[in-house]
């Protein structure tokens, strides 16, 4: 992915540094501040598969089969607006708990997902 008139990402650098030790990094913060942006970037430079929760098929898949869904993903992958398919925590902690990859998923959430109950309790520890 190209970087055309963008502004510097300065969390780019933190971002990289994450993912080289923890399975599971968040971006979360305000709508239209880059979170998406930032995941593609480095993700598409990483070799990540690239999933929206804004896009009705794959949310109704991950609402329909959440441990499927996480089962049947690459080694590597963003899943950009993840607090909208919140049943996936579990099957992310499942999937982590049986391989403790460094990188393995970028989350993305323009709503504080941290206090989503189910997020809380079920990625302690791999985030």
């Amino acid at each position: 992915m190209t970087e055309p008139h963008l502004y510097p990402r300065y969390a780019r650098p933190r971002l990289v540094e994450a993912l080289a030790d923890t399975p599971v990094v968040l971006l979360h913060g305000p709508r239209q501040s880059g979170k998406t942006t930032l995941a593609q970037i480095v993700g598409a430079a990483a070799g990540y598969a690239y999933i929206t929760f804004d896009d009705d098929v794959q949310l109704a898949a991950a609402l329909s089969d959440p441990v499927g869904f996480i089962a049947d993903l690459p080694d590597r992958a963003v899943l950009d607006e993840v607090q909208r398919a919140p049943g996936l925590f579990t099957a992310i902690k499942t999937a982590v708990d049986r391989r403790r990859t460094p990188g393995r998923f970028i989350l993305t959430g323009s709503a504080n997902i941290l206090l989503v109950p189910k997020l809380a309790d079920s990625l302690a520890g791999r985030m």
